[in-house]
């Protein structure tokens, strides 16, 4: 198991290019079944949970071609079915959350499909019945082993249904999404998740040849097709690493250019930062992070104590709560972090607090960070990252902090960051690679 070793305490300079985006190509990935047509995929992160997906899609018969740095083209026209009930396949699809997703296009070309119960962060309970529920309103059923837990779905064949969801799961739509783009009639999804993966999703379905009204809101309606076409896609800017660019800068007072972000798919997450006293300069497709010495948190107009919570977009989203409440440590005044929901992924305050960070830990849901407002410095600790976006949180932290930290378990930060320590090394940063 990996560690970064990090010295704290240096201003960074210069630019960075955000990745792309690593939850909308956990969804495109999984459509490429769709179709026995070629599909070429751009600005494919080299992280590890998608490059476990590229390897799951490949060892079920899919034909992978890496065309270039983050290109790949996709054939799906050979699947093997009998590899789903292997072992390998339980072992491979269940190291991974993203795997769940490859059950809506399997059951919508093949009429059947497999999943393990999924990986993933441990940030709390995260339940597939939103998925579930509605892949059986169109007509699916499912065997559920306990003993291995393994689920088994089929269907003679997939008719549109209307559903409301219990939840504006990001995955759970997607899932639903790309079963009934081939399901016969019409389908409407009520309270789907909107967020820009899954319009990216919805226009990639729509160049293969489906049919979607209503891309964009919570309200999709899908008219079925027999079959879908190949295409190209480029997936967009991760605007979660752009969120944690932004944090990292402030925490160390550092100069950055965050270039090509596409602005307008980061929804509010500038207005958060600023929320917080932050600069950005929106320039052109770029933003830009002056040094600040010192950053105040905002009031509410009737003087309140400023809130941030996390919510389905446009709300803010919940995969920045850590980075926003690491970076409130060294703001003047103070916030509450509300995480609703997710009831596990505020327990790594503890480290920061070990650091020397004034956080009251309210409940598994609320912390308030009172802002130390550059008049203490954090301490360099070691400690151990416990998921993807905690990982990350923590490294801003030991940027920031005096003296020597050591991170374990940075595998959690490499399934989602590609090569963070290499490109925050080129603006200055000391961040080593151990063993």
């Amino acid at each position: 198991m990996s560690s970064f070793e990090i010295q704290g305490g240096l201003q960074l300079s210069g630019s960075i290019t955000p990745q792309g985006a690593k939850n909308e190509a956990l969804q495109i990935l999984c459509a490429v079944l769709l179709t026995s047509d070629n599909v070429t995929i751009h600005n494919i992160p080299d992280i590890l949970d998608v490059n476990k997906l590229i390897d799951l899609l490949a060892a079920m018969g899919v034909q992978v071609t890496k065309t270039g740095k983050g290109s790949y083209t996709f054939v799906a026209a050979g699947i093997d079915l009998d590899y789903l009930e292997t072992d390998e396949f339980r072992k491979q699809a269940s190291s991974l959350r993203g795997s769940v997703m490859i059950l809506g296009p399997l059951l919508a070309r093949f009429g059947k499909g497999s999943i393990p119960k999924p990986g993933g962060d441990k940030i709390g309970r995260r339940r597939l019945d939103t998925h579930f529920i509605g892949l059986q309103k169109l007509g699916a059923t499912f065997d559920f082993d306990s003993s291995k837990g393994f689920t088994r779905v089929t269907a003679q064949k997939l008719t549109g249904a209307y559903m409301l969801l219990d939840e504006a799961s990001v995955t759970g739509t997607a899932n639903i999404l790309m079963a009934a783009v081939l399901a016969e009639g019409k389908t409407t999804i009520f309270n789907a998740a909107c967020e820009p993966y899954l319009v990216q999703l919805c226009e990639m379905l729509v160049r293969m040849g489906a049919k979607i009204d209503g891309i964009g809101s919570n309200l999709l309606k899908i008219k079925g097709v027999e079959k879908l076409t190949g295409t190209t896609h480029t997936l967009l800017p991760d605007m979660i690493e752009v969120g944690s660019f932004i944090g990292l800068a402030a925490m160390t007072r550092s100069d950055i250019t965050i270039c090509n972000v596409n602005y307008p798919a980061l929804g509010i997450i500038p207005d958060v930062f600023r929320r917080l006293g932050i600069k950005i300069e929106h320039q052109g497709d770029n933003i830009h992070i002056p040094a600040q010495d010192h950053y105040e948190v905002e009031s509410f107009m009737d003087g309140g104590i400023m809130t941030i919570s996390d919510a389905p977009w446009p709300g803010f989203t919940p995969d920045l709560i850590s980075v926003v409440l690491v970076t409130a440590i060294q703001a003047k005044g103070s916030v509450l972090i509300h995480q609703k929901m997710f009831e596990s992924r505020l327990f790594f305050v503890d480290k920061l607090i070990d650091m020397g960070a004034q956080i009251i830990l309210c409940d598994p849901h609320r912390a308030t960070v009172i802002g130390l407002n550059r008049e203490h410095r954090l301490r360099g600790i070691r400690m151990s990252s416990p998921d993807i976006r905690a990982g990350v949180s923590l490294l801003i932290a030991a940027l920031s902090a005096k003296g020597i930290s050591i991170i374990d378990n940075i595998d959690q930060i490499d399934r989602g960051y590609q090569d963070i320590d290499g490109r925050l090394n080129a603006l200055g940063a000391q961040i080593t690679r151990l063993s």
